[in-house]
């Protein structure tokens, strides 16, 4: 038998044989594709800009340049509907996470058969028209034995509950990604094993690994409940979003540059919220390395 003398093989043969593409092939394709997405994104940006965009210019219409702007930064009436809004805000952003953390936790640790019951549950402020809520809220505690519409305390606690249950896909899911991400099996029984209760363990073991999931859940929650028309305006509950709607009648200049204001408020939020995320990822590296 006479072998047979095998040649240096030519670029890209190897690639070849081995079921890749040639390096200039591949980095041809890289490139189309990072143009693509390129393309995707500022395609994203000028749809999300423009609009802002027409918005600044039309506020800043209003003679003298900037009165809009400086109105809105005076308005009391303004400052009492954010304010109003964001104690709401807080309020149903801490009855949410006191229902659904235990509630998510106890279905993973304990009852995973019941998960999809509970996900279609926290889905069906997706399919109940707020409308819908709040018409059922009104007939049901309009009269005895619960008779909450007739006092100002009794709506403020009606539209708080109507916002946790709008609350319920954003904060259920967003806390449960977060259960996901961590032993719970592990640190339960680690925390039985040093004697503390549910309760303890809920509050020093479990919300603290959670701390980023429930900001983004929160994040979402205080723009629904910030942006919510609805429920506020048949409450008759003064929020920021009825109020808007007030000001467009009175002023429409100042109404595009409040709304240009709230906007610049929801991206500090979110660069807050991108910050403590930092951190709490960054310290635990930093226990990971010890």
């Amino acid at each position: 038998m006479t072998g047979t003398a095998i040649g240096p093989r030519a670029p890209g043969a190897l690639e070849s044989l081995e079921g890749g593409a040639p390096q200039p092939v591949r980095r041809r394709r890289r490139g189309l594709r990072s143009l693509v997405w390129w393309f995707v994104f500022l395609l994203g940006v000028v749809y999300f800009f423009v609009p802002l965009l027409a918005t600044l210019l039309f506020a800043l219409k209003r003679p003298p340049f900037g009165a809009a702007f400086v109105t809105t930064i005076g308005d009391t009436q303004l400052l009492e509907a954010l304010g109003y809004s964001f104690l709401v805000s807080i309020l149903t952003v801490i009855g949410s996470v006191a229902l659904i953390v235990p509630t998510a936790y106890w279905v993973r640790l304990r009852l995973p058969r019941v998960r999809p019951f509970v996900e279609f549950v926290t889905l069906l402020p997706f399919v109940v028209p707020p409308v819908i809520l709040v018409f059922g809220l009104l007939n049901t505690y309009s009269h005895p034995p619960v008779f909450l519409t007739q006092s100002d305390l009794g709506n403020n606690v009606l539209m708080v509950c109507a916002y946790i249950v709008l609350s319920f896909p954003y904060m259920y899911r967003a806390v449960d990604t977060g259960l996901r991400a961590i032993d719970i099996q592990s640190l339960t029984e680690a925390s039985q094993s040093l004697g503390a209760g549910w309760f303890r363990i809920l509050w020093s073991v479990i919300l603290p690994n959670l701390r980023v999931a429930i900001l983004a859940g929160a994040f979402l929650t205080v723009a629904i409940v910030v942006g919510e028309f609805t429920i506020a305006t048949f409450l008759n509950r003064r929020t920021f979003a009825p109020f808007l709607s007030i000001l467009g009648d009175q002023d429409p200049y100042e109404q595009a540059a409040v709304t240009l204001v709230s906007f610049g408020l929801t991206w500090i939020a979110m660069g807050l919220i991108g910050l403590v995320g930092r951190g709490s990822r960054e310290r635990i590296q930093v226990a990971g390395a010890h």
